[in-house]
């Protein structure tokens, strides 16, 4: 049905590719690249029956990835590359007239800033260019955002707050590790936090707001409060919100182990000079630290992420609950992947799937909660990610 060109062969680059490959139906040819072209042929073959071309791609060259799109001519790029390079792949397409979906926010890579401003200001073109942007369809940002939007469709007239609940219970056995890219990952739990509240956002230090809370199958663990994404569009497109939250759990080695990197300066990311070269610290530590597609195979225990929402129905307050939980060792014994990276690529093949069909579109840049919920929920399950609700209970943020 539609041809894709996956650029990024990391963790969940691999997945992406694996999923899409599953689905010749709608997937019909594929493409996968990136800056070392021997990882994707090593993806490519672990996929078997000649489903996956591959090719190198320096995506932070916009004329090279021009020449690349136009070599494959693909209907859609995924972008599961670096957040540093959303801006220049969405050139590329526009250049192209080729549709876009990343699962991740432009980040500047000299300051961390993590914000849809910059790539908002791409609305114009791509509607004139009668193409169609979407923007974060991982997990979180991802199904997350869907996960609202399905709630505020069916079990609200308006919801009023929103806490994003993170947990990976999971042990990959190593001293210190990153679920996704370490670069990525640390400047996210290093930044201030913020959350909304009554039409403003409230900023704190890092890690300052902390506290148990119950996750589904795996039970009390300490939550702290950070800054995602997703905050930021979903309280943009659903402005009844009046408090909206992010948790996400860290065990205590890994908070210590992070300090003391921090107190040392490893985790800086203003340039350096060593033996007469300039470098990042941050980047040295990326260097050093395991690859994140690497823990897969003695990792153990499951990750569990959802939206707990409470607003009003029929002039009553009302809760909901939805979440997944998804296992490590399941997902490694299936095409070889841990969890985190298996909950970013699945909800991108999907979200793929629902523009390729015709079930998400539009021209312009979208988030994901602007497109109907239904269908992404109804065949999530069906390739990997199972879902559960509970509605008008007590919810675990609040006990």
């Amino acid at each position: 049905m539609g041809k894709v060109l996956i650029i990024g062969a990391g963790g969940v680059g691999a997945v992406v590719a694996h999923k899409c490959a599953s689905v010749p139906e709608v997937f019909s040819e594929i493409m996968l690249a990136s800056r070392t072209k021997a990882k994707c042929d090593k993806i490519a073959a672990a996929i078997g029956g000649n489903r996956v071309k591959t090719a190198q791609v320096d995506a932070d060259n916009v004329e090279e990835t021009i020449a690349l799109i136009r070599s494959f001519n693909p209907e859609l790029v995924i972008n599961v590359a670096l957040p540093y390079q959303d801006l220049h792949i969405m050139d590329a397409c526009l250049a192209t007239k080729t549709n876009y979906l990343d699962t991740a926010n432009y980040e500047p890579i000299d300051v961390a800033k993590f914000e849809y401003s910059w790539q908002w200001a791409y609305q114009e073109r791509f509607k004139e260019a009668g193409l169609t942007a979407i923007l974060g369809c991982g997990f979180d940002p991802g199904v997350t955002s869907v996960f609202t939007a399905y709630a505020a469709k069916h079990y609200f007239d308006e919801i009023h707050t929103l806490d994003i609940v993170d947990c990976n219970a999971g042990d990959h056995g190593k001293a210190f590790a990153t679920n996704f890219n370490p670069e990525i990952n640390i400047r996210e739990i290093t930044q201030n936090g913020r959350y909304w509240e009554n039409g403003k956002w409230i900023e704190t230090q890092p890690l300052e707001i902390h506290k148990p809370i119950e996750y589904p199958g795996i039970g009390d663990r300490e939550s702290y409060l950070l800054y995602h994404e997703e905050l930021e569009s979903l309280t943009k497109n659903f402005p009844t919100l009046k408090r909206a939250r992010f948790w996400m759990t860290f065990g205590q080695k890994y908070i210590s182990s992070l300090t003391l990197l921090q107190e040392i300066g490893m985790t800086s990311i203003v340039p350096i000079k060593y033996e007469g070269k300039e470098i990042v610290p941050l980047q040295f530590l990326k260097a050093v630290l395991p690859e994140p597609a690497s823990l897969g195979e003695n990792y153990h225990g499951q990750t569990s992420i959802g939206c707990q929402i409470k607003g009003i129905k029929d002039g009553k307050e009302t809760s909901y609950f939805i979440w997944n939980n998804c296992n490590h060792a399941e997902t490694f014994k299936e095409i070889g992947a841990q969890a985190v990276s298996y909950t970013t690529g699945v909800p991108a093949m999907v979200g793929a799937m629902m523009f390729l069909t015709g079930k998400w579109s539009g021209k312009g840049v979208f988030n994901v909660e602007e497109f109907n919920p239904d269908p992404f929920l109804d065949v999530l399950g069906k390739y990997g990610l199972p879902w559960n609700e509970e509605v008008g209970k007590i919810l675990p943020v609040d006990r």
